[in-house]
Order: structure tokens, then C-alpha cells, then sequence
């Protein structure tokens, strides 16, 4: 049973590295933008859940309303700042980004301070079941595993079986192919983005109540989850999928029977794939 208990966590973990990886990879993948900000957005999406939450007493309401105003924050950002850099080489790509995880740690200092909150998950939702006599789970992390799993399989079909996902798709491979096409590549890119940071303040949302929320809790989660997009390959929704349950499960297992050395499990993961598969496991080969 503490098995069980160990592979549900494996795949909570991975779930939501999936959320803020997937976002990760079609921004890297299809605009060619590394954003090194994108864990300061994942931390971003926490604090506003507790600040929407603590106004409004609504757990699904602070769910919303973080991931809409990261939504239009993302859209700002790319038309204002992004999209000068298309063409640029990816320092002044690095240097942008950086200088957005200063501005954003910034705005969280002087809106929230530098205090440590929690966030109370909804009331059906509190509380453990009972595995066994002397073991329990929380409904909160069910919950999440469940959701994590229905969001993973959502953006799947937007991006394998919708026109949108299509275009996408299409990006991926030849962006000056498309707008060749005539496809109005530039909201598509506008839409990338937002979404990529809109998914990455979701994640944060989401474990607020079980991770809390403090300053920098984006730096760990922004290293994993370029290790899942490289591990995954560069652009690939499924890749990013596969890499961040080996990620959910490689971290977690290694904790329970590794755990002197389970600090390093994951980069031995990724360099022992990279070996075999230096495009990552469904990433593109060069032609």
C-alpha cells in the first residue's frame, strides 16, 4: 500500500510538472524563446490564488482569476516586449527574461510581502481517506492527480485534433512556413505565450494549498522543468508528458529509497536519456 501511496505522489508531481513544462515547451519550441521567467509566473499564480482567495472565501474563483490575469499578462507581455526578440539570438532572449524574474519578484514583494501563506483547498475537498488501519491520504492531492490527468489529456486533443492545434503543430515545424501559408502566425504566438504562462500560474494555484506559498518557490520548479522539456524534446507536447511522470517518479521514488543521493537521480536520468536519445525521447531529429 505504501507503494501505492508513493506512485499517487509520483504521478501529482508529475502532473504538475506537466501544467508548467507543457507551457514551457511550446514557448521554447515554437516561438524559439527561452523565458527564464517562467517559474517567477508559477510563483506568481500561487500568490494570486491566496490573495483572490483570501478576498473572495473561493477556492475555484482564486483558480480562475489567477490563471485570467496571467492570461492577459502574458498577452501584454508578448505584444509589448516578446515579440521584438523573435529574431534576436537567445542572450538578449535570456537577458529579457531575466530581467521579468527581477520585475515580477519585484510586484510580489511590494503586493505580498515576504511572509509565507497558506491556502485552504475547498471544504469537500479537506480532509484524508482512509487506505488502512494505520494509513491515509489526502483528498486534496486525489484531487489534484485526477485534475492533472484531465488537463494533460485536454491540452493533448487541443493540440492533436483541433485547427488551433494544427497551426500549432504546423509552427512547430516551419514557422515561416505558415505565414508563407497565410496564416496569421503573430496571434498565434500572442496566444502561445499567454497560454504557456496562464498554464504555468494554474500549476501554482493548484498546489498552493499543499506546497504554501512563499518567495522563490518558482526557482526549483523552473530547473525541472527545463530538464523535462529537454528530456521530452524540444516542442513536443507528448514528450513533455512522458518526461515529467519519469521526472514525478524518478524524484519520488528516489526520495523513499535513494535519499542520500536523490538530489542528483534526476539530472542522471536526463543525461543517460540525452545519451541514448540526444533529441530527447520525442524530440525531432536534425535533418
Amino acid at each position: 500500500m505504501t507503494f501505492g501511496v508513493q506512485l499517487l505522489n509520483a504521478v501529482q508531481y508529475g502532473t504538475t510538472l506537466f501544467l508548467v513544462a507543457s507551457g514551457l515547451t511550446l514557448v521554447f519550441g515554437i516561438l524559439g524563446v527561452i523565458n527564464l521567467a517562467h517559474g517567477a509566473f508559477y510563483m506568481l499564480g500561487a500568490y494570486l490564488a491566496f490573495w483572490i482567495a483570501a478576498a473572495t472565501g473561493n477556492f475555484f474563483i482564486a483558480l480562475a482569476g489567477s490563471m485570467a490575469i496571467a492570461f492577459v499578462v502574458g498577452i501584454v507581455l508578448e505584444m509589448t516586449l516578446m515579440r521584438r526578440l523573435y529574431k534576436r539570438d537567445h542572450l538578449s532572449q535570456v537577458l529579457l527574461s531575466f530581467g521579468l524574474i527581477l520585475v515580477v519578484d519585484e510586484v510580489r514583494q511590494i503586493l505580498f510581502g515576504k511572509d509565507v501563506h497558506s491556502v485552504l483547498p475547498p471544504v469537500f475537498l479537506q480532509g484524508a481517506v482512509q487506505l488502512t488501519d494505520n494509513l491515509s491520504y489526502p483528498i486534496y492531492r486525489f484531487a489534484l492527480v485526477l485534475f492533472g490527468l484531465v488537463a494533460a489529456a485536454a491540452i493533448f486533443v487541443v493540440i492533436r485534433f483541433t485547427k488551433i492545434g494544427m497551426i500549432v503543430r504546423a509552427g512547430a515545424e516551419n514557422r515561416e512556413m505558415t505565414r508563407t501559408l497565410g496564416i496569421g502566425f503573430d496571434s498565434v504566438s500572442t496566444g502561445v505565450f499567454a497560454c504557456g504562462i496562464a498554464l504555468a500560474a494554474l500549476a501554482g494555484a493548484l498546489v498552493a494549498p499543499v506546497a504554501t506559498v512563499y518567495p522563490g518557490m518558482g526557482d526549483n520548479m523552473l530547473i525541472l522543468s527545463f530538464v523535462v522539456v529537454v528530456l521530452g524534446g524540444i516542442g513536443s507536447i507528448e514528450g513533455a508528458a512522458i518526461g515529467a511522470l519519469l521526472i514525478g517518479l524518478t524524484d519520488t521514488f528516489g526520495k523513499v529509497f535513494f535519499p542520500s543521493v536523490s538530489s542528483v537521480l534526476v539530472y542522471l536520468l536526463m543525461a543517460m536519456i540525452l545519451l541514448l536519445r540526444p533529441n530527447g525521447v520525442l524530440g525531432r531529429r536534425e535533418a
